[in-house]
């Protein structure tokens, strides 16, 4: 086994293990950021395949896809084409003079930040980047799904799906890292074609709702809302005219913030 990132480093075989054909999670920010009267530049923080920031670019908004996977921008360039692709660190990234409306960072690009400087990092960074007055939204794990709860960690996870002739199976298994406050994640990648197993490592950082907005008010951005459902990768799913949930127990959280500082 070789320790690699199959999805991050073959964008193409990212999209088939997770489809997104109607587009939901671009749909999902286009209709918050419409909601919370965002104007029309955003910046794609965390961009991938560059889907979502394709859908933005689409629906009439000047966008930015930031990366920092070389294959990830390459194929979004390709096959994603309209909005501006870059590379950058979300941990630290300074993309010059320009200045945004929005940054958008969906599937838990955030949480991909894992300690408090990281997090500063990126914060600070999007304060930069952002007009005054504006939004920073994300769709990020929960950190408080897992006080208590066990059912994403009693055991691994299996799931197959067929791209190119050939049957792909992933082994997952979560871990909580309580030390390092870190979502732990081992998968092992299989192929019936032969190929040898592939082993990638990964973590998130949890982060729980009162500390997410500590650390925004610290950066000077006011939480216009915090709630754990409907969004893009709930069950069920998020739907046009879908009214926010006043809760934030479920495994996902959705931010919507605004800049009111600049510090």
């Amino acid at each position: 086994m070789t320790d690699a990132n199959l999805l991050t480093d073959n964008p193409a075989l990212y999209e088939a293990r997770f489809p997104d054909a109607t587009r939901l999670a671009g749909r999902w920010a286009e209709d918050r950021l419409r909601h919370y009267g965002a104007g029309p530049r955003v910046l794609d923080l965390g961009c991938g395949t560059g889907r979502d920031a394709a859908h933005l670019h689409r629906a009439g908004r000047g966008v930015v896809g930031a990366d920092l996977s070389e294959a990830m921008l390459g194929h979004a360039r390709r096959h994603h084409p309209g909005p501006a692709y870059v590379r950058a660190d979300l941990r630290h990234f300074d993309l010059g003079q320009r200045r945004f409306d929005a940054v958008v960072c969906l599937d838990s690009a955030l949480l991909y930040c894992h300690t408090n400087e990281e997090l500063d990092g990126l914060l600070a960074s999007c304060r930069r980047a952002l007009a005054p007055g504006g939004l920073l939204l994300a769709e990020m794990r929960n950190g408080a799904f897992f006080l208590g709860r066990t059912e994403l960690l009693d055991g691994p996870s299996v799931s197959t799906f067929d791209w190119q002739g050939v049957t792909h199976r992933s082994t997952t298994a979560l871990r909580v890292d309580r030390a390092a406050q870190l979502l732990r994640r081992a998968r092992v990648w299989t192929a019936d074609d032969g190929s040898p197993p592939v082993e990638q490592h990964s973590a998130w950082r949890l982060l729980f709702p009162q500390e997410l907005r500590h650390l925004l008010s610290t950066h000077g951005f006011e939480v216009l809302a915090l709630y754990d459902g409907p969004g893009p990768r709930t069950d069920p799913p998020w739907r046009p005219g879908d009214p926010p949930a006043t809760t934030v127990d479920a495994d996902r959280l959705h931010l919507v913030a605004r800049l009111t500082r600049e510090t």
